[in-house]
């Protein structure tokens, strides 16, 4: 595993390096002009994403900024796609699981400039195979997207802050469950590929989630 070419990690609190990215988010303006800002935690389901992105929508709500919290869980595609090539085939889930074309249209489209704002939280209900049905929201310019899942570097998503939750193989194989082990091979093809230690704005080191640390 390459590591991040910005510089050594330094240790930190979970709640410092959240309120750092929420101050970092408040301040800032879209790169493209776009009235809202959007922020991914990328991250293998071992690493937690979801809990680092939910800790960072709430740190921004207490900031006064509005908040879009969406998951790629919810935007994968019907269990006749993702599944063609069996229950466990590691490159179908690296290439085929993640619905892109729905997220740009009903979450990245609408949150880009001249975009309306109107947005879904989800889409898809993976376990029960069917449409969620969820409501569309308004998100207010100056309000923010925070999106968690893995493998969602190297898409093209229009991020103006992409945190990387890193973890050495070994911490990933023993974090993750026996049974979803097959999925492994899509995240070495992963670090491979996109190498997201160097494509993210800020890497956390999350072997030890009691023990973090940073560079970015």
């Amino acid at each position: 595993m390459t590591p991040p070419a910005r510089g050594a990690f330094t240790p930190v609190t979970r709640e410092r390096a959240t309120a750092s990215l929420a101050d970092r988010l408040a301040g800032a303006e879209a790169a493209d002009g776009s009235p809202w800002l959007r922020a991914a935690v990328d991250g293998a389901p071992a690493a937690r994403p979801g809990e680092w992105a939910d800790d960072l929508a709430g740190a921004l709500r207490l900031r006064g900024r509005p908040v879009h919290r969406v998951s790629a869980a919810g935007f994968l595609r019907p269990a006749s796609l993702r599944l063609e090539y069996g229950h466990r085939d590691p490159d179908a889930y690296y290439d085929l699981w993640l619905d892109d074309g729905a997220l740009w249209r009903e979450v990245f489209g609408p949150l880009g400039p001249g975009g309306t704002g109107r947005v879904l939280p989800d889409l898809w209900d993976p376990a029960a195979d069917r449409a969620t049905r969820s409501p569309y929201t308004e998100l207010p310019p100056g309000g923010v997207l925070v999106m968690d899942g893995p493998l969602l570097l190297g898409r093209g998503f229009p991020l103006d802050l992409a945190v990387h939750l890193l973890l050495t193989p070994a911490a990933l194989a023993r974090r993750t469950p026996a049974e979803d082990h097959w999925k492994l091979p899509a995240f070495a093809r992963y670090e491979e590929e996109v190498r997201p230690g160097e494509a993210a704005d800020v890497v956390v080191r999350a072997d030890d989630p009691r023990r973090p640390a940073w560079t970015g």
